[in-house]
Protein backbone atom coordinates (compact mmCIF):
# COMPACT_ATOMS: atom_id res chain seq x y z
CA UNK A 1 0.00 0.00 0.00
CA UNK A 2 1.27 3.45 -0.70
CA UNK A 3 -0.40 6.83 -1.59
CA UNK A 4 -0.98 6.43 -5.25
CA UNK A 5 -2.81 3.23 -4.83
CA UNK A 6 -4.82 4.48 -1.61
CA UNK A 7 -5.68 7.81 -3.50
CA UNK A 8 -6.69 5.47 -6.67
CA UNK A 9 -8.95 3.49 -4.35
CA UNK A 10 -10.85 6.29 -3.07
CA UNK A 11 -11.12 8.13 -6.39
CA UNK A 12 -12.80 4.68 -7.68
CA UNK A 13 -15.14 4.27 -4.70
CA UNK A 14 -15.70 8.05 -5.39
CA UNK A 15 -16.63 7.42 -8.98
CA UNK A 16 -18.95 4.79 -7.67
CA UNK A 17 -20.77 6.70 -5.17
CA UNK A 18 -20.84 9.85 -7.55
CA UNK A 19 -23.28 7.38 -9.99
CA UNK A 20 -25.23 5.55 -7.20
CA UNK A 21 -26.22 9.10 -5.86
CA UNK A 22 -26.95 10.98 -9.48
CA UNK A 23 -29.23 7.78 -9.90
CA UNK A 24 -30.78 7.93 -6.67
CA UNK A 25 -31.35 11.52 -6.00
CA UNK A 26 -32.79 12.27 -9.25
CA UNK A 27 -34.75 8.63 -9.44
CA UNK A 28 -33.37 8.11 -13.23
CA UNK A 29 -30.90 6.75 -14.86
CA UNK A 30 -31.10 8.42 -17.91
CA UNK A 31 -27.40 9.23 -19.79
CA UNK A 32 -25.58 5.87 -17.71
CA UNK A 33 -24.89 3.30 -19.59
CA UNK A 34 -25.90 -0.33 -18.60
CA UNK A 35 -23.83 -1.76 -20.50
CA UNK A 36 -20.77 -0.25 -19.10
CA UNK A 37 -21.87 -1.20 -15.93
CA UNK A 38 -22.40 -4.87 -16.82
CA UNK A 39 -18.67 -5.07 -17.81
CA UNK A 40 -17.28 -3.78 -14.68
CA UNK A 41 -19.81 -5.81 -12.91
CA UNK A 42 -17.94 -8.95 -14.77
CA UNK A 43 -14.33 -7.29 -13.73
CA UNK A 44 -15.41 -7.67 -9.92
CA UNK A 45 -16.81 -10.49 -10.19
CA UNK A 46 -14.36 -12.55 -12.40
CA UNK A 47 -11.48 -10.37 -10.20
CA UNK A 48 -12.55 -11.22 -6.43
CA UNK A 49 -13.72 -15.07 -6.54
CA UNK A 50 -11.01 -15.64 -4.02
CA UNK A 51 -12.60 -13.34 -1.50
CA UNK A 52 -13.72 -16.20 0.71
CA UNK A 53 -10.42 -17.67 0.06
CA UNK A 54 -7.73 -15.91 -0.02
CA UNK A 55 -7.29 -13.13 3.04
CA UNK A 56 -5.06 -10.16 2.49
CA UNK A 57 -5.97 -7.65 4.33
CA UNK A 58 -9.32 -6.41 6.03
CA UNK A 59 -9.09 -3.46 4.17
CA UNK A 60 -8.86 -5.72 0.62
CA UNK A 61 -11.80 -7.93 1.81
CA UNK A 62 -13.69 -4.69 2.44
CA UNK A 63 -12.83 -3.08 -0.28
CA UNK A 64 -13.93 -6.27 -2.61
CA UNK A 65 -16.93 -6.44 -0.80
CA UNK A 66 -18.13 -2.89 -1.40
CA UNK A 67 -17.26 -3.13 -4.83
CA UNK A 68 -19.24 -6.10 -5.68
CA UNK A 69 -22.17 -4.71 -3.83
CA UNK A 70 -22.17 -1.20 -5.37
CA UNK A 71 -22.00 -2.99 -8.79
CA UNK A 72 -24.88 -4.59 -8.32
CA UNK A 73 -26.96 -2.11 -7.04
CA UNK A 74 -25.88 -0.02 -9.50
CA UNK A 75 -27.30 -2.68 -11.63
CA UNK A 76 -30.32 -2.98 -9.98
CA UNK A 77 -31.20 0.65 -10.14
CA UNK A 78 -30.50 0.72 -13.61
CA UNK A 79 -32.47 -2.35 -14.85
CA UNK A 80 -35.10 -2.58 -12.37
CA UNK A 81 -35.66 0.91 -9.98
CA UNK A 82 -35.59 3.31 -12.68
CA UNK A 83 -35.65 1.44 -15.80
CA UNK A 84 -38.40 3.26 -17.59
CA UNK A 85 -35.83 5.90 -17.82
CA UNK A 86 -32.92 4.07 -18.86
CA UNK A 87 -31.86 4.94 -22.79
CA UNK A 88 -31.53 1.52 -24.31
CA UNK A 89 -32.10 3.47 -27.69
CA UNK A 90 -28.64 4.81 -27.11
CA UNK A 91 -26.75 2.34 -25.62
CA UNK A 92 -26.03 0.41 -28.42
CA UNK A 93 -22.39 -0.90 -28.11
CA UNK A 94 -21.89 -4.53 -28.81
CA UNK A 95 -20.32 -5.90 -25.75
CA UNK A 96 -19.95 -9.21 -26.97
CA UNK A 97 -16.97 -7.88 -29.40
CA UNK A 98 -15.15 -6.90 -26.37
CA UNK A 99 -15.77 -10.33 -24.04
CA UNK A 100 -15.20 -12.70 -26.66
CA UNK A 101 -11.81 -11.76 -27.41
CA UNK A 102 -10.55 -10.28 -24.28
CA UNK A 103 -11.44 -14.20 -22.72
CA UNK A 104 -9.55 -15.75 -25.51
CA UNK A 105 -6.49 -13.42 -25.34
CA UNK A 106 -6.58 -13.92 -21.51
CA UNK A 107 -6.16 -17.74 -21.52
CA UNK A 108 -3.17 -17.20 -24.26
CA UNK A 109 -1.66 -14.43 -22.16
CA UNK A 110 -1.81 -14.68 -18.23
CA UNK A 111 0.73 -15.45 -15.49
CA UNK A 112 -0.16 -18.69 -14.90
CA UNK A 113 -2.64 -21.41 -16.81
CA UNK A 114 -5.31 -21.65 -13.90
CA UNK A 115 -8.34 -20.83 -13.52
CA UNK A 116 -8.52 -18.11 -10.74
CA UNK A 117 -5.60 -16.38 -12.80
CA UNK A 118 -7.20 -16.64 -16.13
CA UNK A 119 -10.24 -15.12 -14.23
CA UNK A 120 -8.02 -12.04 -12.95
CA UNK A 121 -6.42 -11.79 -16.07
CA UNK A 122 -9.44 -11.52 -17.77
CA UNK A 123 -10.70 -8.63 -15.22
CA UNK A 124 -7.72 -6.95 -16.13
CA UNK A 125 -8.20 -7.18 -19.73
CA UNK A 126 -11.84 -6.09 -19.74
CA UNK A 127 -11.51 -3.35 -16.92
CA UNK A 128 -9.26 -1.30 -19.48
CA UNK A 129 -11.91 -1.64 -22.12
CA UNK A 130 -15.52 -1.68 -19.91
CA UNK A 131 -16.18 2.29 -19.84
CA UNK A 132 -15.68 2.38 -24.07
CA UNK A 133 -20.24 1.80 -23.89
CA UNK A 134 -20.22 4.78 -21.85
CA UNK A 135 -18.03 6.67 -23.85
CA UNK A 136 -19.58 5.51 -26.77
CA UNK A 137 -22.85 6.58 -25.44
CA UNK A 138 -22.16 10.07 -24.82
CA UNK A 139 -20.35 10.39 -28.51
CA UNK A 140 -23.92 9.12 -29.79
CA UNK A 141 -25.84 11.95 -27.89
CA UNK A 142 -23.13 14.33 -28.09
CA UNK A 143 -23.31 14.97 -24.46
CA UNK A 144 -22.99 14.38 -20.75
CA UNK A 145 -24.69 15.73 -17.56
CA UNK A 146 -22.40 17.58 -14.84
CA UNK A 147 -22.61 14.51 -12.43
CA UNK A 148 -22.10 11.72 -15.35
CA UNK A 149 -18.68 14.11 -16.10
CA UNK A 150 -17.37 13.46 -13.14
CA UNK A 151 -18.37 10.08 -12.36
CA UNK A 152 -16.05 9.56 -15.94
CA UNK A 153 -13.81 12.00 -14.48
CA UNK A 154 -12.93 10.48 -11.31
CA UNK A 155 -12.75 6.58 -13.14
CA UNK A 156 -9.85 7.94 -15.14
CA UNK A 157 -8.30 9.67 -12.12
CA UNK A 158 -8.19 6.36 -10.54
CA UNK A 159 -6.46 4.81 -13.52
CA UNK A 160 -4.12 7.05 -14.13
CA UNK A 161 -3.08 7.66 -10.08
CA UNK A 162 -2.91 3.34 -10.38
CA UNK A 163 0.36 4.22 -12.89
CA UNK A 164 1.61 6.38 -10.10
CA UNK A 165 1.25 3.50 -8.53
CA UNK A 166 3.17 1.00 -10.58
CA UNK A 167 5.69 3.54 -10.84
CA UNK A 168 6.45 4.15 -7.28
CA UNK A 169 6.34 -0.13 -6.96
CA UNK A 170 8.86 -0.92 -9.52
CA UNK A 171 11.36 2.12 -7.85
CA UNK A 172 10.88 1.09 -4.46
CA UNK A 173 10.09 -2.69 -4.72
CA UNK A 174 11.61 -3.75 -7.85
CA UNK A 175 8.33 -5.07 -8.44
CA UNK A 176 6.29 -4.52 -11.61
CA UNK A 177 3.20 -6.59 -13.23
CA UNK A 178 3.58 -5.92 -17.60
CA UNK A 179 -0.37 -7.18 -18.25
CA UNK A 180 -1.37 -4.66 -15.24
CA UNK A 181 0.74 -1.55 -16.70
CA UNK A 182 -0.40 -2.59 -20.21
CA UNK A 183 -3.99 -2.51 -19.65
CA UNK A 184 -3.88 0.72 -17.26
CA UNK A 185 -1.67 2.13 -20.05
CA UNK A 186 -4.81 1.22 -22.21
CA UNK A 187 -7.37 2.73 -19.97
CA UNK A 188 -5.70 5.86 -19.10
CA UNK A 189 -5.69 6.61 -23.05
CA UNK A 190 -9.49 6.04 -23.24
CA UNK A 191 -9.84 8.98 -20.74
CA UNK A 192 -7.43 11.38 -22.33
CA UNK A 193 -9.51 12.79 -24.81
CA UNK A 194 -12.62 13.07 -21.93
CA UNK A 195 -9.99 14.81 -19.88
CA UNK A 196 -9.24 17.35 -21.69
CA UNK A 197 -12.89 18.12 -22.93
CA UNK A 198 -13.65 18.07 -18.89
CA UNK A 199 -11.33 20.28 -17.63
CA UNK A 200 -11.46 22.79 -20.54
CA UNK A 201 -15.57 22.91 -20.55
CA UNK A 202 -15.08 23.47 -16.49
CA UNK A 203 -17.18 21.01 -15.12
Amino acid sequence: MNVFRLAGDLCHLLAIIILLIKMWRSRLCAGISGKSQILFFLVFITRYLDLFTVFISLYNSCMKVVYLSCSIATLWLIYHTFSTSYDAANDTFRIEVLIVPLGGLAVLVNHSFTLLEILWTFSIYLEAVAILPQLFMVSKTGEAETITSHYLFALGLYRALYLANWVWRYHNEGFYDPIAIMAGVVQTVLYCDFFYLYITKGN
